[in-house]
């Protein structure tokens, strides 16, 4: 599991916070339509059943990965969402604002230079010696 960061809180709230609104928007509307028509959600979203599906899905893979690769969730997240509200698919503010945030994210979290180390564990190792090539060092002595 991955230390604490601002990608894995990102990955996990924002995952939360995905499939919630993701959810939601079938109350309002599970219209298969075309991707442009909206229908109007608490107010302030704009949904149909493709967003719906859409948001379920990258919602439930960011709480599958909160723990294991959210930097690599919060780079493709944010870099997905600002694509999203540049282009304007749905509501724009929401998408600009969860895209920002997962570059910020992204960022602010350091590559995991030792994969599989656990906390505590040394990052360099010495190479291991073969027993062939002990083996060979004890002869000649």
């Amino acid at each position: 599991m991955e230390p604490a960061s601002p990608a894995r809180l990102y990955a996990a709230v924002v995952g939360a916070l995905l499939v919630v609104l993701g959810l939601v928007g079938f109350f309002y509307t599970a219209s298969f339509g075309e991707l442009g028509q909206y229908e109007e959600a608490l107010g302030a979203l704009q949904v149909n059943g493709w967003l719906n599906l859409f948001y379920l899905g990258v919602g439930g893979i960011g709480l599958l990965v909160a723990g294991t690769s959210s930097r690599a969730y919060a780079l493709a997240v944010g870099v997905l969402f600002t694509a999203l509200a540049i282009i304007g698919w749905g509501t724009g503010a929401l998408h600009l604002v969860l895209g920002l945030l997962g570059l910020a994210a992204a960022l602010g979290t350091p590559r995991n230079q030792s994969r599989g180390s656990f906390v505590g564990q040394s990052t360099t190792k010495e190479p291991r010696k073969s027993e062939a090539g002990t083996k060979a060092t004890r002869q000649r002595a």
